[in-house]
């Protein structure tokens, strides 16, 4: 049995070799047009792909039931957009704290949090300019300026941290990164306001 959205699909587990190849039915029907997988129980059980391409793995013949519920891609990326201020308060707290770290020659804790800050800020921009991309039509002038100075902020601190200027990188944290992220907080509400009007909300 296969279960789209509280709705019995007519098709038969059986016609399909994998889970992957249900899934990739499920997507390809014109009624999951602009949704996304949410979440996929098989045989009432929870799944999630611990590695690419599990679902592939995993025969048909070991499925009696399955079921698929999805949502709607703009609804998810207002949920999304929502939690980008938190995100942004993250890193400014960050920021502070490695800060402080460097200035209380604690260099082995603040250079472990300094990764762990970077790959967040990364994973930050690169959500932020996905959704302005897909559903807001692109980024404007002044957006491609804040991202174009951050990430020239970002390049300064990568090369002071490569020749080990710790109080240097302590002040760049301080007087100009957790500023930045003050400005991205702003960006990233207008941003949630914005699709907020688009889903209607």
């Amino acid at each position: 049995m296969i279960i789209v959205d509280g709705r019995q699909s007519d098709k038969k587990l059986s016609a399909f070799a994998n889970l992957e190849d249900v899934l990739t039915d499920v997507m390809e029907d014109d009624s999951m047009s602009g949704r996304i997988i949410t979440d996929v129980l098989v045989n009432d059980e929870s799944f999630s792909e611990i590695y690419p391409h599990q679902a592939e793995d995993m025969d048909c013949d070991a499925i009696s039931k399955l079921e698929v519920r999805s949502a709607p891609a703009l609804t998810l990326a207002v949920e999304m957009s929502g939690e980008l201020d938190k995100v942004a308060r993250m890193m400014a707290s960050g920021g502070n704290n490695v800060g402080r770290l460097f200035r209380e020659g604690k260099d082995s804790d603040a250079l472990e949090l300094i990764q762990d800050l970077l790959e967040v800020t990364r994973d930050f921009m690169g959500i932020l300019a996905h959704l302005r991309d897909r559903y807001l039509g692109g980024a404007d002038e002044e957006f491609v300026g804040k991202v174009s100075s951050f990430s020239d902020l970002i390049s300064e601190m990568s090369e002071v941290l490569e020749s080990e200027d710790w109080i240097l990188l302590a002040d760049l944290l301080e007087y100009e990164f957790v500023p930045a992220c003050e400005d991205w907080r702003v960006v990233s509400n207008t941003l949630h306001s914005q699709l907020s009007s688009a889903a209607g909300n």
